[in-house]
């Protein structure tokens, strides 16, 4: 037999999980897994089409294949729900006070370990493409990355400035298409012998929302009204209802949607209409753009041997207490979607109920591909649940998101979500405890946390006990109370560009 390289896959696959072994001058060697994670801007859990209750009933036959073929995570949060923090987290396993990223305008800090960094080290190449959003006006290469392209802010959903490796060009087209293009560029240069990290970062489906026009016009036959808990506010602390008329209400601008605003008016339903649907149709953009990704992985012959990861930075509020945006802990706003394909360790078909968060990823991708993890972290590996097995996992989280200045339609918020409640408090206040700036939802028969129940005095105990616990998971965290401004004028005056 030749000496030198002999690639031969011995498919080892089974319960046990054990990466696949190839033969290198006569020696087994374990081959390291290549992994892609997706990440998309602002999308809530139910904009996939395997929900249960998918929204405007869209479909996503890709997403939908992956999630077929590996595991969805149907209880997958953020911990702070605001892009650049969330995405911090993701990298490092560290909730938002830990790694410093706590508004839309803080870069992560050039000497904080991350998971593409511990990939670099191991001899990954890696590279990231698409929107970074971390450090506003900064394009240049961030650490972990041997191949860089992204683009300072925002982008734009047409024609966007891209820096590649140094290099800033406007690229004609739109967004998700062109983003998609220059990932299987990069990927199209690997060897099939020379593992990979890819991450994918789409700016869909950020505001102000614009389709492909392929797209844009799939769910004008769907009628929408606001739902049902958009003005059913009369539990809901004071705040809630001012943020009506805001930019973050539904009789506001809604990111250009309205022309004219404040408008309560029936026919102002329109606009909210139009502004869903158009929500809803960029995500189709970014479910052909997976599909994409997985055929060039197939027809490589590297899909099998590929960690396929699919979630969002964020959720979005599409009108639930009369609410758009995100920034609060309501389930619209926290609850994104989670698939993970990779069938040398993942059953196909395999559903998580567990309550997972984005501070977790990090572990996680680094146990599956058997480096080494990150230290002194907050996320913990699902790896052992995506495999199906048994194992004690958390039973409650805590949320923190710090009030911005420039957007003071949000309160600082610190909360406690269970499987059966969430707590909500607004510091400061009276230990937290304030009744009137907390929110609790028995969340067994309240999903949809229509009816607050922090102060009715039948529930005066759990509010206690929840307050509590949520105390002992902030001091575990090393996190601060915090205190939000005197004053909590609403302004409705911000320029439309500083939208985040």
């Amino acid at each position: 037999m030749m000496r030198g390289m002999i690639w031969l896959l011995l498919l080892v696959v089974g319960a046990c999980g054990r990466q696949p072994v190839e033969l290198q001058d006569g020696e087994e060697v374990v081959r390291r897994p290549n992994v892609v994670f997706v990440l998309t801007d602002d999308q809530r859990a139910d904009a996939v089409g395997y929900h249960a209750s998918p929204l405007l009933g869209i479909r996503t036959p890709n997403l939908e294949r992956l999630a077929a073929e590996g595991a969805r995570f149907d209880a997958m949060f953020v911990t702070t729900s605001l892009c650049s923090p969330s995405r911090a987290s993701f990298l490092s396993g560290l909730y938002a006070h830990a790694h410093g990223v706590t508004n839309n305008f803080t870069d992560y800090p050039a000497d904080l370990a991350s998971f593409p960094r511990r990939f670099q080290e191991a001899g990954y190449s890696t590279a990231y493409v698409g929107k970074w959003h971390m450090g506003e006006a900064d394009d240049a290469k961030r650490p972990g990355f041997d191949h860089w392209v992204s683009h300072a802010g925002q982008g734009e959903y047409w024609d966007t400035t891209w820096n590649v490796d140094g290099d800033r060009e406007v690229v004609p087209g739109y967004y998700t298409e062109v983003v998609t293009e220059m990932a299987l560029a990069w990927l199209a240069g690997r060897r099939e012998d020379e593992p990979f990290l890819l991450i994918l970062g789409h700016k869909a489906p950020h505001g102000p929302f614009v389709p492909a026009p392929e797209h844009a016009a799939r769910y004008d036959g769907v009628p929408i009204h606001y739902p049902e808990s958009a003005l059913a506010l009369e539990t809901k602390p004071r705040w809630v209802a001012q943020r009506l008329t805001t930019w973050h209400g539904i009789y506001g601008p809604l990111y250009g949607f309205r022309a004219v605003f404040p408008d309560a008016s029936a026919q102002a339903v329109a606009d909210f209409a139009r502004f869903t649907r158009s929500y809803t149709a960029t995500i189709d953009s970014v479910d052909d753009s997976v599909g994409r990704l997985y055929v060039h992985l197939q027809e490589r012959g590297l899909l099998d041997d590929t960690i396929f990861v699919f979630s969002s930075d964020n959720g979005f509020l599409l009108g639930e207490h009369g609410m758009i945006d995100k920034r609060t802990m309501h389930e619209e706003s926290i609850r994104v979607p989670l698939v993970v394909r990779y069938p040398r360790a993942i059953q196909a078909g395999t559903r998580v109920d567990a309550q997972v968060l984005s501070v977790d990823l990090a572990p996680s991708l680094l146990e599956l591909a058997d480096l080494p993890p990150l230290k002194a972290i907050h996320g913990r590996s699902w790896a052992f649940l995506a495999k199906g097995e048994d194992g004690p996992w958390r039973e409650a989280w805590h949320y923190a998101y710090d009030y911005e200045a420039q957007f003071p339609y949000t309160p600082n918020v610190r909360g406690i979500r269970t499987h059966e409640w969430k707590y909500i408090r607004y510091p400061p206040g009276d230990g937290g405890v304030d009744r009137h700036r907390a929110e609790l939802y028995d969340l067994r028969r309240d999903p949809g946390e229509r009816v607050n129940l922090a102060e009715d005095p039948r529930f005066a105990g759990e509010v206690a006990r929840l307050a509590s616990q949520l105390d002992v998971l902030l001091a575990e965290t090393g996190a601060l109370p915090d205190e939000m401004p005197v004053d909590l004028g609403v302004r409705q005056d911000l320029p439309e560009e500083s939208i985040r």
